[in-house]
């Protein structure tokens, strides 16, 4: 059965755009048919694949807008095995071109209904804000992963992230849950993470995912070359991390 799984987090930089990417090609290494979404203005997913939106024909933007199908405007990621449908800063716009659509949140979620048969998993890279953009992700989607740093304030956002997610259950997408929580940029010699860790697991048990991503130097690099860190260094605690975090999504969704 198809998994169809929303990147989200308000806050920026806690590693959601890393972790769509090599989560995507980790899955596709693991013989899994993957479609990466990139529903983020800046199109770092689309630019990390290995696609270059600047030369974009087509992109999410058009299949919002209902001017193209996801079949007309997908791309093969550059290395990664899995399909991109890019985004580019023409997305910025499409939050007003969309307040006036009919069904507007639901635009995504009905363009992905003709290709559902050709995938086994898509990931959605949500833009870091609560927009009509993110909306269509979370209508899109069946369930949510949360990556998120440990630190001071990350559970503040959480908990709004949370509510958020409740709200979009109750009117728009009932079938939407949190899958799991992933703590991102982990350094274990800092007792703050550890106590932010704890706390995690504390309120939430097994919706954190066990496999936690490490700071690494390696991860943060892969995106300038435009291919995921599985490609760039196959040794680097990185991609053993996402190779981890892909095992552990495919024993939970047997």
């Amino acid at each position: 059965m198809i998994k169809i799984l929303a990147v989200t987090n308000q806050k920026g930089g806690v590693g959601k755009t890393t972790t769509t990417v090599n989560l995507a090609a980790s899955l596709a290494t693991s013989q899994k048919r993957v479609l990466l979404i990139d529903l983020d203005p800046q199109g770092n997913a689309t630019m990390g694949s290995g696609v270059e939106k600047r030369d974009l024909q087509s992109s999410v933007y058009d299949v919002l807008l209902g001017n193209k199908t996801i079949a007309q405007a997908r791309k093969p990621a550059g290395t990664g095995g899995y399909d991109v449908l890019p985004a580019n800063r023409e997305l910025a716009g499409a939050e007003l071109e969309l307040a006036d659509l009919p069904r507007r949140e639901m635009r995504l979620k009905e363009s992905l209904q003709a290709v559902l048969e050709e995938y086994d998993y898509v990931l959605i890279d949500c833009p870091p804000a609560l927009n009509l953009l993110t909306l269509n992700g979370l209508c899109a989607a069946k369930s949510v992963m949360i990556p998120m740093q440990c630190e001071y304030y990350a559970l503040e956002g959480l908990s709004d992230l949370v509510n958020t997610i409740r709200k979009v259950r109750a009117n728009l997408n009932p079938v939407l849950e949190i899958e799991g929580l992933l703590r991102t940029m982990f350094d274990p010699r800092n007792a703050l993470a550890q106590q932010v860790s704890a706390q995690l697991e504390t309120h939430f048990g097994d919706k954190v995912y066990k496999t936690v991503i490490p700071r690494n130097i390696r991860l943060a690099e892969a995106p300038s070359y435009g291919m995921p860190v599985l490609f760039h260094d196959k040794a680097s605690k990185g991609t053993q991390a996402y190779m981890a975090l892909a095992g552990e999504m495919l024993n939970l969704n047997q």
